[in-house]
């Protein structure tokens, strides 16, 4: 047997996860040289600072700034610094070299991935990004390889660790967000700024990949419908444990027809929601992440395990990066994206769901009929509803201008449910209702995904 020449791996990034990548390829290189038939040959590493302090130790030797001569030095490129740019210089500076790019760079991927896939696919090269979505979870190759061959309907997860530790906290603890965030940060899974976590920018780009991956067809991160979670409430929270539900921000990414055109097409989403207690994702707890596709052959799959980390993270890469290098010792052609079935990208108003509503509303004869007029006047149909009267605050009774004590039963909690409809309609509801006179405010509103508990 003709024993096949080592293949130059460069590496772009010695963080959390590039460091990580650094020693297992150093430490299991023969290993991993067993499994592919050729030696994994650690060229370079190229850093902004070969004097920065690292989470594992790196030998100097490897270290370069210059980023350019080491890519066009090797047959491998992993890409690991982030960001957009120098990113996806680099990266196609690679790919026009004749290198296979292994990349977990989400925010590039959802912002300029057509671009970098079509690149790869001119010169036959190979683009891998297993780590972009779901950390050490194998998520992507399933969508692009295992479920190619199948119809994808739905695609919903826990894509965020930050986010989901921190509703797990507010659920199991019964921490508020304030108090959960805090200890996300001291733990570590929250940044010292966590708005691209908590605001669900970081699950909106995770969502636009997994969406052009299930439905063959490039979805752009700025179509993707996102809400952050940051007005989830102790109060809500345990509103959801009485009914039955647990609140998740989720991603949601499904084909559905347009309602007013007849058309197919694709939406994707961010948002908290509401989901049953009795759905696999529920049992989601701490920073873990969780992906449920719903096939129309394969039926119900779900993917789960930890969605960040370094050495979690440096799992996947190092899975991408055996398949580069098994792909150049079997010889040919890289395989292209398939997005090509260009379905149209529909807004969330096509979207059919159901909305719970929690309303603050003046305790007095009619109001429960007035509100019940005005989901039927946008046709959404209520299936369960409960009323709790609770004394009014003094700063509610004088804006009410009622006379009395704080103790007189003023105001009314209202919980209510709807049944599926639009998400046009639910929105235009909901606008309806935070002008009625009866409603002193709207305390909050959140989607109901799964089955009814």
């Amino acid at each position: 047997m003709i024993e096949y020449r080592n293949l130059r791996i460069a590496l772009l990034g010695a963080g959390s996860v590039g460091s990580q990548v650094a020693r297992l390829l150093l430490e299991h290189g023969d290993e991993l040289a067993a499994r592919v038939g050729a030696g994994l040959e650690l060229i370079g590493v190229a850093v902004r600072d070969v004097d920065a302090p690292r989470d594992t130790s790196i030998p100097r030797h490897l270290l370069t700034t210059d980023a350019a001569t080491l890519i066009q030095s090797a047959d491998v490129v992993i890409e690991l610094m982030g960001g957009i740019e120098p990113a996806r210089e680099y990266i196609l500076l690679a790919i026009n070299s004749g290198a296979d790019v292994v990349t977990g760079n989400k925010a590039l991927l959802a912002t300029h991935g057509p671009e970098l896939f079509d690149a790869a696919e001119q010169v036959g090269a190979q683009l891998y990004y297993e780590a972009a979505a779901g950390g050490a979870i194998p998520i992507i190759r399933p969508l692009r390889d295992s479920l190619a061959g199948d119809r994808v309907n739905r695609v919903m997860g826990i894509v965020n660790g930050t986010t989901n530790f921190i509703l797990d906290r507010m659920d199991v603890e019964g921490d508020t967000f304030e108090n959960a965030l805090a200890i996300a940060t001291e733990l570590g899974y929250a940044e010292a700024d966590p708005t691209a976590d908590v605001e669900g920018y970081d699950a909106a780009q995770k969502a636009a990949i997994l969406a052009s991956l299930a439905f063959h067809t490039a979805v752009p991160v700025e179509a993707v419908h996102r809400e952050g979670m940051t007005s989830v409430t102790a109060a809500q929270v345990v509103a959801a444990q009485k009914a039955g539900y647990v609140v998740k921000l989720l991603a949601i990414c499904e084909r559905l027809t347009d309602p007013e055109t007849g058309v197919e097409g694709v939406v994707a989403r961010v948002h908290p929601a509401l989901i049953s207690r009795r759905h696999p994702l529920a049992a989601v707890h701490d920073a873990k992440n969780a992906v449920f596709v719903q096939a129309e052959a394969a039926g119900d799959l779900m993917f789960y395990g930890a969605g960040a980390g370094g050495v979690e993270t440096a799992s996947a890469v190092l899975g991408d990066l055996v398949s580069a290098a098994r792909r150049h010792v079997a010889g040919g052609p890289g395989v292209g994206e398939s997005t090509h079935a260009n379905l149209p990208i529909l807004g969330i108003g096509a979207v059919s769901t159901r909305y719970q509503l929690t309303l603050i509303v003046a305790d007095q004869p009619g109001v429960l009929a007035q509100i019940a007029g005005v989901f039927s006047e946008h046709g959404v149909s209520v299936e369960a509803l409960q009323q709790t009267v609770q004394p009014a605050a003094p700063s509610v009774l004088a804006a009410a201008g009622a006379p009395g004590q704080a103790s007189e039963p003023l105001t009314a909690t209202l919980v209510i449910v709807t049944h599926e409809a639009s998400d046009a309609a639910l929105s235009a509801t909901v606008a309806a209702v935070s002008s009625h006179d009866a409603v002193v405010r709207v305390e909050s509103v959140l989607r109901v995904e799964g089955d009814t508990p």
